[in-house]
């Protein structure tokens, strides 16, 4: 490690959206390849660079990047760690960082949740509506609409999804609509395209939509040129005078362009590992693959069949090279 960085040994990635679209040249916060993907492991410190006090070998951290972390050892900056909390797993804490903070700044930070209210969470059964969800039941009577495809209803109910709705068959917003004529307080965008103005028109006044990511952008295993384009056109788009008359609020959410704002991410975390060490919140893990089959693990996402988070780890977990054995 260089001065300031520390020598992590990584036992455990976070897989992400972004990640999918890094694959397909989508994702815009990485630097030219070739390069190695990942933007959030957990580990073990091996070795301090020159001038690190705030860490000691042995120390069990999260770490956070722009990229580069699918590796079994990575040398990062130590501003860049973050100490995991007493009784979390390698598994657990690399499905926090990513997806907790995001969440937690959209709902918090722009949506300024508050109790009584109602949140349109979609997605609600990948890495940021799972987390956006145990998050939200944090605040005393919110009512959660969450969309996901028909056979994770049941454990969208389970973890506190008052009105989970099938986007497949059904149109999420008339559903909405039926069951809230005013629409809701907050809606968390993680679609881009057409659903955002779909989202926008579900908003209450006083109500406030925060926009972080386009996966309509993703429709395969290749790089769909019609869907971006489709996506672009129907990109939603309002003039300042016409949020005016709304009394409505649009937001914008990238934590890939939040690099600079430590002090910023610091404190979400340190707030997070103190939810975490309450016992109200708990990173759910769909499943977890070996670094040889990432090609897999991507599918599991693309496909949209986890609920939970997707996990890389460097070697196949122990109870498969067991039963390798037997």
């Amino acid at each position: 490690p260089r001065p300031g960085e520390v020598s992590v040994s990584v036992r455990a990635c976070g897989l992400n959206f972004a990640d999918l679209m890094a694959r397909q040249g989508l994702y815009d916060r990485l630097p030219p390849p070739p390069i190695c993907p990942g933007m959030e492991c957990a580990g073990t410190v091996r070795a301090l660079g020159e001038g690190v006090r705030d860490r000691q070998v042995g120390d069990k951290v999260m770490v956070l990047a722009r990229s580069g972390l699918w590796q079994e050892v990575v040398n990062v900056p130590a501003s860049q760690t973050f100490p995991m909390p007493e009784g979390m797993s390698f598994e657990e804490a690399a499905a926090l960082l990513v997806n907790y903070i995001t969440a937690y700044m959209i709902l918090f930070d722009f949506g300024n949740l508050r109790p009584n209210q109602s949140v349109l969470i979609h997605m609600a059964a990948g890495g940021v509506g799972t987390a956006a969800i145990q998050l939200c039941k944090t605040v005393e009577n919110v009512t959660i609409f969450g969309t996901a495809s028909a056979s994770k209803h049941d454990s969208l109910k389970e973890s506190g999804v008052a009105h989970p709705i099938d986007y497949r068959t059904m149109d999420y917003a008339e559903e909405v609509r039926k069951i809230s004529p005013k629409g809701v307080d907050i809606v968390l965008d993680p679609l881009g395209g057409s659903d955002t103005s779909k989202a926008f028109n579900l908003l209450k006044p006083m109500g406030k939509l925060i926009t972080y990511g386009v996966a309509n952008l993703l429709t395969g295993q290749k790089r769909n040129l019609v869907a971006m384009a489709k996506t672009w056109w129907n990109q939603f788009s309002i003039t300042a005078l016409q949020l005016l008359h709304q009394n409505k609020a649009v937001c914008g959410y990238h934590l890939g362009y939040m690099d600079e704002e430590v002090e910023l991410i610091r404190s979400v975390v340190a707030k997070l590992v103190n939810l975490y060490s309450q016992g109200k919140i708990k990173p759910k893990i769909d499943s977890v693959w070996p670094f040889d089959q990432v090609a897999e693990a991507m599918r599991q996402m693309q496909e949209k069949k986890n609920v939970g988070k997707v996990i890389l780890v460097p070697e196949a977990p122990k109870e498969e090279s067991k039963k390798a054995e037997n």
